[in-house]
């Protein structure tokens, strides 16, 4: 199958790498966990304020628009209300090792880059392939980073947007409204990129024919670190489990990518991954196969306790202090590839 995500090389950048790192807010950086744990970060809960989408939230703290959207289920997006507290899914368990450079879960449409030498890991959400795209799973390199692309429009592609009702131009120029964005990191896999992007509301979506797009402030920072050369490897693990210490075992479940067709059930693949996580565990639990199956009927992005002495999600969100929100929206002009000037406030840490 081929893959579209076209660039050519052609015009000089006009805006240089640091001077858009200036105004870039920095992504979700962890320490790795100590041995025998895979899990970083915290949950959070935010208020939100009358102007407030989950939309804006979710791009503050790094976060894509299905993990937010399962995050707070029975919450408008658009109008979440004055005072609603905001569950920020800004807990992780990390994807199975090796633990190097950049490796990418498609079912969490989330991006990990382990740097070499380095005891930490960036994370970043994704928007990706959408239906009839699929992207492949394996391993590959960074071959190339690009600086402002333009973007020569494969005539499918054009096709398929005219057909939608959505007719594009044949060709973007370089800019804040080319959808490659205004930086790409090109991939070993033919015409697929890791790139920014001028819909950025679409990270955490299926909006792409086959690249992954980034939020333009996180590719930003991604491709400021990543060389030439870098591993990259993509994964279909839609149920990811771990621990990080406090006696508990974790599920993170995302809904399965149909384009990756398994001969087990969603269940059984969560059974799998949980007796293999456990065989590695210096101390074993006992799992609450209920808790599971509700995961897995109707997936939800905050890790979960699973074992039978694990409080329920509910109770541990309950019991989460709530910060205030003090950002401003980002507004209809964040909507481009340009990143936008830094989200300033104090709603914490992220």
């Amino acid at each position: 199958m081929k893959f579209y995500c076209k660039r050519l090389l052609g015009i000089a950048a006009a805006i240089t790498v640091a001077l858009l790192a200036d105004t870039a807010a920095q992504a979700a950086e962890f320490p790795l966990p100590v041995a025998g744990t895979n899990m970083v970060g915290q949950l959070q809960v935010v208020i939100a304020r009358q102007q407030d989408t989950l939309l804006d939230i979710a791009r503050h703290y790094d976060v894509g628009y299905n993990e937010i959207r399962e995050a707070n289920p029975g919450v408008d997006p658009w109008l979440p209300g004055t005072g609603t507290r905001v569950v920020v899914p800004t807990r992780y368990i990390l994807p199975p090792p090796p633990w190097q450079g950049i490796v990418i879960d498609i079912p969490a449409r989330r991006l990990y880059y382990f740097p070499a030498g380095k005891k930490v890991v960036y994370t970043y959400p994704i928007g990706i392939f959408r239906p009839k795209w699929p992207d492949p799973l394996g391993s590959t390199r960074i071959i190339a980073k690009v600086k402002n692309p333009s973007w020569t429009v494969p005539k499918n592609i054009q096709e398929e947007h005219a057909k939608a009702g959505e007719p594009i131009p044949a060709y973007f120029a370089p800019g804040p409204d080319n959808p490659m964005g205004e930086l790409a990191l090109e991939t070993g896999w033919s015409q697929i990129f890791i790139h920014g992007t001028n819909k950025p509301w679409g990270v955490g979506m299926r909006v792409s024919h086959g690249c992954f797009h980034v939020y333009p402030e996180n590719e930003v920072q991604l491709f400021s670190m990543v060389k030439v050369g870098t591993p990259v490897r993509s994964i279909d693990e839609p149920y990811l489990v771990g621990s990080d210490g406090d006696g508990h075992l974790y599920l993170q479940a995302f809904a399965p990518i149909e384009a990756y067709k398994s001969e087990l059930s969603p269940q059984q693949r969560a059974v799998n991954a949980i007796v293999q996580y456990q065989r590695g565990m210096a101390t074993s639990v006992v799992v609450n196969w209920q808790r599971v199956i509700n995961l897995v009927q109707k997936p939800n992005t905050v890790p979960t306790g699973i074992d039978v002495s694990a409080p329920s999600l509910e109770q541990v969100v309950t019991a989460l202090p709530a910060q205030s929100y003090a950002f401003a929206p980002y507004g209809d002009d964040a909507n481009q590839a340009t990143p936008p000037p830094a989200h300033q406030g104090s709603a914490g840490p992220k």
